[in-house]
């Protein structure tokens, strides 16, 4: 089913939405969560308030790309789910992937900042190749450790972490062409 098919079902308040979303979605989202989540409880459990949360945000809102929308979604409750389970622990792993970014994009707070930064990030992103583009994605956004991208690729782990490194570098210096410094 097409996703404004979707989109049409969810808008009719019709309760085939949520059966067509996992159908098309379900899979996707549940990568997205397992891989910031590293627990498959858990993971479905996101997946599961993902499906109501688009239930409630779906209308008013209609979504210009459901798999963007649904995977925010999803991101956001497994970032919400991994504070809570590691509030008073810390993942080597998660802090890994905070410091390899915290380099070369600045902590901001505030609302504006945050839709700029993401404005010249998204526009970063465009100008990467392909391959490239999806290896930094798969890495930052979906948290896949490096051995899954290696596999995935078909590159060696070393060849990924380089690749990732100049691809930080390349963003660092984007930012900084854009005013946007390292605080």
């Amino acid at each position: 089913m097409e996703d404004n098919q979707i989109i049409d079902l969810y808008w009719s308040r019709s309760e085939s939405a949520i059966a067509e979303t996992e159908g098309k979605y379900g899979a996707y989202c549940r990568s997205i969560a397992y891989g910031i989540l590293h627990n498959h409880l858990d993971a479905e459990e996101c997946v599961n308030d993902a499906w109501l949360r688009a239930w409630g945000a779906i209308p008013p809102q209609r979504p210009g790309k459901l798999s963007a929308f649904l995977g925010r979604i999803t991101r956001n409750l497994a970032l919400d789910r991994y504070d809570y389970n590691n509030a008073a622990k810390r993942s080597v792993e998660f802090d890994q992937l905070l410091s390899e970014l915290s380099d070369c994009i600045p902590d901001r707070r505030d609302d504006y900042a945050q839709t700029e930064l993401t404005e010249i990030l998204n526009g970063f992103l465009r100008t990467l190749p392909r391959e490239k583009r999806n290896l930094f994605l798969r890495r930052y956004w979906h948290c896949q450790s490096v051995e899954e991208l290696a596999k995935l690729y078909g590159m060696s782990q070393g060849a990924v972490k380089s690749s990732l490194f100049r691809i930080r570098n390349k963003l660092r210096a984007h930012l900084e062409k854009e005013g946007v410094g390292i605080e």
